[in-house]
C-alpha cells in the first residue's frame, strides 16, 4: 500500500463507490468479480502473506471459523446480517443469533472471515475469529 497507484477518472469513480459499500455488499461484489473474470482475490493475498509465513501456523491460518460471541443491543440488525451472510430465511437466522455464542460460518478464508466479522460488528454484534 505504500506504492502510489494512479487511476483513471472512471476507475477512481468506481473505487469511490466501492468505498461506500457495506461489508456484506462488498463481499458479494468480490465474489461476483471473481466469478465474472475467473480470478481469486484470496490467491493474491495468500501469495503476498506466504513470503514470511510461519510453517507451524501456515495450514491453520488459511481458514477460520466466525463465531457470533454476543448479539449486542441491535438484535434485529444482527439477524438481518446473519440472514444475508448465510443466505437463509429470517427464522433460520434468528435461530442462529439466539444460540450465541455460536459459529456463524466455519472453514472460511481469513479474508471472508474478516468481511463477515465486519458486517456483524457493523450490525452491533461481538464476533470472534477462531
Amino acid at each position: 500500500m505504500s506504492e502510489e497507484i494512479t487511476l483513471s477518472k472512471k476507475a477512481q469513480q468506481v473505487l469511490d463507490l466501492v468505498k461506500e459499500l457495506p461489508a456484506v455488499e462488498l463481499n458479494q461484489l468480490v465474489k461476483a468479480i471473481e466469478e465474472e473474470f475467473g480470478v481469486s482475490a484470496a490467491a493474491t493475498m495468500m501469495v503476498a502473506g506466504g513470503a514470511g509465513g510461519d510453517d507451524a501456523a501456515g495450514g491453520a491460518s488459511d481458514t477460520v471459523t466466525v463465531e457470533l460471541t454476543e448479539v449486542g443491543q441491535q438484535k434485529i440488525a444482527v439477524i438481518k446480517a446473519v440472514k444475508e451472510i448465510l443466505g437463509v430465511g429470517l427464522k433460520e437466522a434468528k435461530e442462529v443469533v439466539e444460540k450465541a455464542p455460536t459459529p456463524v460460518k466455519e472453514n472460511v478464508t481469513s479474508e471472508e472471515g474478516e468481511t463477515i466479522k465486519n458486517a456483524l460488528e457493523e450490525a452491533g454484534a461481538t464476533v470472534t475469529l477462531k
